[in-house]
């Protein structure tokens, strides 16, 4: 590894500071030496502790992120916006929740664009970082996927991959008029801790078993461990994916939120690995019950939008950023498991 040169400290406004990508991203942030103004309602999951509540760096301000008005005097005093707030959930959630996914997010990313462009033209705010999807590909035909295929795609099929889309379209457009530098990052199939059942989540059954939240990891990791045998999946668990590890995830927005050759380019966010649902479930099974009893898989039907393929060209973070993602899926396992068998001793899942 080359010798890096120091980054100068940045001062960042944080949005959706308390959420599960953020935690991941606040921590890595305070670790560079950073100051984070963080915001965030706890409307995900009510109120969180976090292990860097306390540090000098990190001020959390309970707000709602579509109150331009905060944001706006909270953005006057520092060097860069991530946008991180976000109405999000499980699979069931794009379902149950279609219309305010699309409202809700798109009044928080007016009131984030709007103080941004206003601390940008009053104040020295350099820029704003736009934490995007892989769900804006959706539709996508190639793959692997590289950056631009969004405008080359059809759009997105769900109200929730079609308005991340449009946080992108607004990074341009402010960029566009007001010249509002920006960078866009589009993290792929965050894995790790800390994401508990949303407040508004449904219980979904699968099999025998509540869902929490209908991500894939920690709903099957958590039917393995209460037992469940055979153990349902959705569809027929041929679907890929690729399974990132949060603070990868975090290191890879830290460097785009550094990088001077970051500003105005969008980056995937991803592991180079694909995993289908079965090789999930198979590792998961293992991990849990060793290797002599059997796995026996069951298919319920499928979701809506549980797009087959979701495989991103890593290559230009790669170029760009110097970022890869290293961690395992075996070493993300051995952190979750254990993570969600406290959680289920607890009842908090």
């Amino acid at each position: 590894m080359g010798h890096h040169r120091a980054h100068p400290t940045l001062k960042l406004l944080v949005t959706g500071a308390a959420g599960f990508i953020c935690g991941y991203l606040v921590a890595d942030l305070l670790q560079a030496g950073h100051e984070v103004v963080g915001v965030d309602n706890f409307s995900k999951y009510g109120p969180v502790k976090r292990s860097f509540d306390d540090d000098p760096r990190y001020r959390l301000v309970e707000g709602d992120a579509k109150d331009a008005k905060l944001l706006t005097e909270l953005a006057a005093g520092c060097d860069q916006v991530v946008a991180g707030a976000a109405m999000i959930g499980g699979i069931s959630y794009f379902h149950e929740f279609a219309y305010d996914l699309l409202a809700e997010n798109e009044r928080i990313c007016a009131a984030t664009f709007d103080a941004a462009i206003s601390a940008h033209r009053n104040g020295g705010l350099q820029k704003i970082t736009v934490i995007s999807s892989s769900m804006v590909f959706e539709s996508a035909t190639v793959f692997p996927t590289p950056e631009g295929a969004q405008l080359k795609s059809p759009p997105p099929s769900s109200t929730y991959g079609f308005q991340k889309l449009a946080t992108e379209f607004f990074a341009h457009g402010a960029h566009e008029q007001y010249g509002l530098p920006f960078t866009i990052v589009r993290p792929f199939n965050c894995v790790g801790i800390g994401e508990r059942r949303a407040l508004r989540d449904h219980q979904v059954m699968s099999g025998n078993v509540k869902l929490a939240m209908s991500h894939v990891v920690p709903d099957l990791v958590q039917k393995v461990l209460k037992g469940q045998d055979p153990l349902h999946i959705l569809g027929d668990g041929s679907q890929v994916r690729h399974y990132t590890y949060g603070g990868d995830l975090a290191r890879g927005i830290r460097l785009a939120i550094e990088s001077e050759r970051a500003l105005n380019e969008d980056f995937n966010l991803s592991t180079a690995q694909s995993t289908t649902v079965r090789e999930l479930a198979e590792v998961i099974w293992r991990k849990v019950h060793g290797k002599d009893h059997e796995l026996h898989l069951v298919s319920d039907p499928p979701y809506e939008h549980d797009v087959q393929m979701r495989v991103p060209d890593v290559r230009k973070a790669k170029d760009v950023l110097g970022f890869e993602a290293t961690t395992s899926l075996e070493e993300m396992l051995d952190e979750v498991i254990p993570w969600i068998r406290d959680e289920i001793k607890v009842g908090r899942i």
